[in-house]
């Protein structure tokens, strides 16, 4: 179209814009409905609206045009969640226009008295259980303790040990606290239900479906139960008074009925607003469809589950194993997802976009029970205890009408999510078809970014409803975090066979970047993940391969066309292929940094340049050689192979740059058994040492230990100050 008859048809809409509506226009504009904070009646005008209640109520009502609801600013206090149903189809909430409403769970706490140890203390109504507080917006932490090794702290099927020596056969109300374990990729949380001398029982079912021996989860999860040998510590126990002692903490004394905050700096309990989460659901569509949620903002939900006898017993990705007893079923069928603000139950074509969820004690929002052809966008997650979106259910060959597809997870930013339940991941999509995850941002997070399809390697899921599911354009940074310390997970992890899927395009970085094992994919088709292409994708420090394609039973998958600083073997299914791809960089080429800026939400992201490594054309010698780990291997740009020294009083590895360079960082990155410890970085301009500046390293290299160097060298050594081996995956040194 010409500039002149584009102007000409804007006048034209313009003038038309002016003519009085007809009756008949009139009637097909939608009918707009407003509710307020402390809105009532039937009314639902700007002058007098309604309750978000009332206003559902009254669009029921509407019969022959579009209904509007518009939300004005504010904050709207739910004691029971906003349910709508078939009835409600074709609705569209929104907030009006500036405004930016926010349906909330939370009860303030108020009344605080202040105690002789710095200390303040409030009553708690009655029904409400604080299991998180937050302060001004700031999340409290439940008062916890130091971690409590397994030589201590040793648990059984039924129970642990440690009571005494922690000092929990002590306190006034042990049975308040919980404890909280870790073993690789599964997190429990478990109250104490007894104290008997040293011995610790706990909550039932959730001790029982958190040991071994239940029959109900896959046959080899049981060694990661928490009395596997896997098992090692106590992460810390929470919720006892005698605990209290940082500020920002929090205790909850379910006798008094009280909380009790120990004050950050700079805060006034008599002047601060303090939430706890009450209400579970905030949003729940059940059946509804042709919804429309925009611009609605959800805080404070509630997660009730880990506060009763059920506790918290973590299967996978923030899913958990409940009930006393159940049928056998090792595909997973009947684990529980966490409690969300947001749930859309069997929707048809729902739509939310532009909406927050912030300071929840569970998840941001749940596509459930056959929800099809509906989005999640251009929304925010933020300081959520369990994930941000679960979408989909964990039945393989479900009903024709229960079966997820086409739902899309688009343009949203995902931030501090999983606080509280560490397994959790960002983005979940459990036996789901045609759903596309694309151009999210995921960042901080202390697992899995984003995980698709279910089942593993058990005969009932081996023919499922998975397919067809993309991964595309998302930017993943900083996740599976050491401090959180789960594992055995990836930036991107896929189960199941699921012909179609695709992922390309995303940007990760620093996916258990710095971590305490070798583990941490940037890519992980994890068990029976088959028929996927992982294309085009940018991946950079990673703990340990950039795709991780181990089982043999995992097959015909893909890989072509990505960029990493790193290798991989090759994929072990059958029929699995990796080619042309661009590995080993130490550089990352213009198109790849296309890729990778224009991958998240924003469209236009930083991307974090690799560094040239001096080392990589280095000549690496060692002490003594263990067999065929030669010292070469630290220098090939693959955080896979290994070097090793024989076990000798100062063994040592170094690498000769060819030249006195300018050092300003090395990156050293332990062996797969984490062997170096206790250890001198030597950095020379002479071959024999003598001017040499050293840095020294207590306890074991990580995945990798960086260290600022700053000086002059043409001579790195790594070099053990005690007895034992020198092992390195890497050593990079840059200028």
């Amino acid at each position: 179209m010409r500039a002149r008859t584009r102007a000409a048809a804007f006048l034209a809409a313009a003038a038309l814009a002016l003519v009085p509506l007809s009756a008949a226009q009139a009637a097909s504009a939608p009918k707009v409905l407003h509710a307020a904070p402390h809105g009532s009646g039937a009314s639902c005008t700007v002058g007098h609206p309604c309750s978000v209640e009332g206003a559902r109520d009254a669009a029921r009502d509407v019969t022959g045009r579009a209904v509007r609801v518009e939300l004005a600013d504010g904050t709207y206090e739910l004691r029971t969640p906003l349910k709508l149903g078939a009835d409600d189809s074709g609705v569209t909430w929104a907030a009006a226009r500036g405004a930016r409403p926010v349906l909330s769970g939370g009860r303030a706490l108020t009344g605080w008295s202040a105690n002789a140890d710095g200390t303040w203390t409030t009553k708690v109504p009655k029904g409400v259980v604080p299991r998180q507080l937050f302060v001004d917006g700031r999340r409290a932490v439940r008062a916890r303790g130091d971690s409590c090794a397994a030589a201590v702290c040793d648990a059984t099927r039924t129970g642990m040990t440690g009571a005494q020596a922690t000092g929990i056969a002590q306190w006034a109300r042990p049975t308040d606290a919980e404890a909280v374990i870790r073993v690789r990729w599964r997190n429990y949380h478990c109250r104490i239900a007894s104290v008997a001398g040293d011995t610790m029982t706990f909550a039932q079912p959730c001790w029982t479906n958190s040991a071994s021996g239940t029959d109900r989860t896959g046959p080899a999860w049981d060694s990661t139960a928490v009395d596997s040998a896997r098992y090692s510590k106590v992460a810390f126990f929470e919720n006892a008074r005698e605990l209290l002692d940082q500020p920002g903490e929090f205790v909850w004394d379910s006798a008094a009925r009280t909380v009790t905050y120990l004050p950050r700096k700079g805060e006034n309990p008599r002047r601060f607003h303090a939430v706890t989460p009450v209400t579970e659901n905030l949003l729940v569509l059940d059946g509804a469809h042709d919804v429309r949620v925009t611009g609605i903002g959800f805080a404070y939900a509630a997660y009730s589950q880990p506060s009763t006898d059920e506790g918290y017993a973590g299967m996978q990705a923030g899913l958990t194993l409940t009930g006393a007893t159940g049928p056998v079923d090792h595909a997973g069928r009947f684990y529980t997802k966490p409690a969300a603000a947001l749930t859309v139950r069997g929707g048809r074509h729902v739509m939310v976009d532009h909406a927050s969820f912030t300071q929840l004690g569970g998840a941001g929002a749940v596509f459930e029970h056959g929800t099809q052809d509906s989005t999640l966008t251009r929304s925010r997650f933020s300081d959520l205890s369990s994930g941000a979106a679960y979408i989909g259910d964990t039945e393989p060959m479900p009903a024709p009408e229960l079966v997820g597809a086409h739902n899309t997870v688009s343009y949203n930013t995902i931030r501090d999510t999983g606080v509280e339940y560490t397994d959790a991941v960002g983005i979940w999509a459990g036996y789901e078809a045609g759903t596309v995850i694309d151009h999210n941002t995921l960042e901080d997070l202390p697992y899995s970014a984003i995980s698709v399809g279910w089942g593993w390697n058990q005969p009932e899921a081996q023919q499922s409803v998975l397919r067809d599911n993309r991964v595309t354009n998302n930017r993943i940074t900083d996740v599976m975090r050491v401090a959180q310390e789960q594992h055995d997970g990836g930036a991107v992890y896929t189960q199941g066979a699921q012909p179609g899927t695709v992922v390309s395009g995303n940007y990760i970085n620093r996916s258990a970047y710095g971590n305490t094992e070798r583990d941490g994919n940037g890519i992980y088709l994890d068990e029976q993940s088959s028929h996927i292409t992982v294309s085009g994708n940018v991946l950079t420090r990673l703990g340990y391969k950039w795709v991780s394609n181990w089982a043999d039973y995992g097959i015909d998958n893909h890989a072509t066309g990505n960029w990493t600083d790193t290798d991989t073997p090759a994929l072990a299914g059958t029929g699995s292929t990796l080619t042309d791809n661009h590995t080993k960089l130490d550089r990352l080429p213009a198109e790849a940094l296309k890729v990778a800026a224009a991958a998240g939400a924003e469209g236009h992201g930083r991307v974090e340049q690799l560094r040239p490594d001096l080392a990589r054309t280095g000549t690496a010698t060692q002490s003594t050689t263990d067999g065929t780990a030669a010292a070469a291997r630290a220098v090939d740009g693959d955080t896979s192979t290994d070097t090793r020294t024989l076990a000798e009083p100062g063994a040592w590895w170094q690498v000769d740059l060819g030249a006195v360079h300018s050092v300003g960082q090395v990156e050293i990155w332990n062996d797969a058994s984490m062997t170096t410890s206790g250890f001198d970085v030597r950095l020379a301009s002479s071959a024999d040492f003598s001017d040499a500046t050293t840095v020294h390293v207590t306890g074991k290299a990580l995945r990798p230990t960086v260290l600022g160097t700053g000086t002059r060298a043409r001579y790195v050594r790594v070099e053990l100050t005690g007895t034992g081996r020198v092992g390195l995956a890497q050593v990079q040194v840059h200028p």
